[in-house]
């Protein structure tokens, strides 16, 4: 069975972790599939939009920083335990943010991989939790 692990850390640290490449698009390009989808309970974003919003998420958060705790692989399926945490500064989660307050929380991400590519990903984040310690 493939080690599809090493591609699915490459996301987290490279494309998720602000600064983690110089060259944040092409990378993403490089691990999501061309029919690549992002979904969640309430939509499915493509890799065009998932790209787009993880750049602005390292504008908005530039010391956003994603910390793999567990990590389980099946067949061509990987599961993800993370910690991650930022400092937004603007608008997030309608607050407006200056800089000064910051988040930590969870996710559990299950990505599928394809042909040496992420196909699609199942992801949950504690954006609740993220909300309540900036409001403090």
């Amino acid at each position: 069975m493939e080690n599809l692990k090493e591609l699915v850390k490459a996301f987290y640290a490279e494309c998720l972790t602000v600064g983690g490449t110089e060259h944040l698009t092409e990378r993403l390009n490089q691990l999501l599939a061309d029919d690549f989808e992002s979904r969640n309970a309430a939509e499915t974003k493509s890799k065009a939009i998932l790209i787009a919003q993880i750049n602005g998420f390292w504008k908005l958060m530039p010391d956003m920083k994603w910390e793999i705790q567990d990590m389980v692989q099946e067949g061509n399926k990987v599961v993800v335990r993370s910690l991650f945490s930022a400092t937004p500064r603007g608008n997030f989660m309608g607050m407006e943010l200056d800089g000064t307050k910051s988040f930590q929380t969870m996710a559990m991400d299950m990505h599928t991989l394809e042909n040496g590519q992420i196909q699609t990903v199942y992801h949950i984040e504690e954006w609740t939790t993220a909300i309540a310690q900036l409001k403090k």
